[in-house]
C-alpha cells in the first residue's frame, strides 16, 4: 500500500476545506426507510463547512430528508483525499440569502425561471461532525467546525 503524504494536523480546516473545493461534487447520503441512499449533488454555496444543496420538490431526497433530516456529504479529492461532513439538512427560507444564491448560479437561473418558483428547495447543512482522511493513511481526523 502507497504511504500518505504527511500534513500538519494543526491546519485541518484549510486542508479540508482545500480537498472541498478540488473535489467540488460530494455524494450527499440519506436514508429511506433505513435505506442508505447516496448521490452526487453541485453545492450552489458553501460557507466553510456549511453547505448549500438545491433541489427539486419532486425529487427523492425530498421526502427521504423532510423523515430524516440527518445526512453526510462525502468530498472526495483527485488524489483520494476524503472529507465527510455529517448535518442536518434543514430548508432555506431566507429570500435574501435565496436570491444571492440565485443570481450566482446560471444553472438555477436556466432550468427554474425564477427564485420563487415552488419546485425549488434549497437545503442549509448545518455540520455537527467534519472528519479528515489522507490519501492511504486509512485514518480519519477530526476537522475543528469553528
Amino acid at each position: 500500500m502507497p504511504a500518505s503524504k504527511p500534513f500538519d494536523k494543526e491546519k485541518l480546516p484549510e486542508i479540508a476545506i482545500e480537498c472541498m473545493n478540488e473535489a467540488k461534487f460530494p455524494v450527499l447520503a440519506t436514508v429511506d426507510d433505513n435505506q442508505p441512499r447516496a448521490r452526487p449533488v453541485s453545492p450552489v454555496k458553501t460557507e466553510r463547512f456549511t453547505v448549500y444543496v438545491a433541489n427539486l420538490r419532486q425529487y427523492g431526497k425530498t421526502q427521504e430528508i423532510k423523515a430524516n433530516p440527518k445526512v453526510e456529504l462525502c468530498y472526495i479529492s483527485s488524489s483520494h483525499d476524503q472529507v465527510r461532513i455529517s448535518g442536518i439538512a434543514t430548508v432555506l427560507n431566507d429570500k435574501g440569502e435565496i436570491e444571492e444564491i440565485w443570481k450566482t448560479n446560471p444553472l438555477l437561473r436556466k432550468y427554474l425561471g425564477s427564485s420563487d418558483n415552488p419546485e425549488l428547495i434549497i437545503y442549509k447543512i448545518l455540520p455537527n461532525d467534519v472528519r479528515f482522511m489522507r490519501e492511504w493513511a486509512l485514518e480519519y481526523y477530526q476537522v475543528p467546525i469553528d
